[in-house]
């Protein structure tokens, strides 16, 4: 019998002052969130490439973390959008 995938968390894009940035967050919280790094909002809404790479990067730094700790692979799900709870002017 093949193993049961089990969500271990999501990627979590904040826009943040000048700056989006990227955390490992559980599945409905940000408590406890890692943040993994950061983007000039004004360089992301410039270039889609280079917002899209930012994106993929974040990704490969989760999916290397899971690889390294549970010896795991991992899948992504299509992004889907942040709780009104996370979202810009919410804490």
């Amino acid at each position: 019998m093949a193993p049961t995938k089990q969500p271990i968390g999501r990627l979590a894009l904040r826009a943040e002052g000048e700056f989006w940035n990227a955390y490992h967050a559980q599945s409905h919280t940000m408590d406890g969130a890692i943040h993994l790094g950061s983007i000039r909002i004004s360089a992301a809404q410039r270039n889609p490439q280079l917002k899209d790479r930012f994106m993929k990067l974040m990704q490969a730094v989760i999916t290397e973390a899971i690889r390294e700790t549970f010896d795991a692979p991992t899948s992504w799900g299509k992004p889907a959008t942040a709780p009104e709870s996370e979202r810009a002017g919410h804490g």
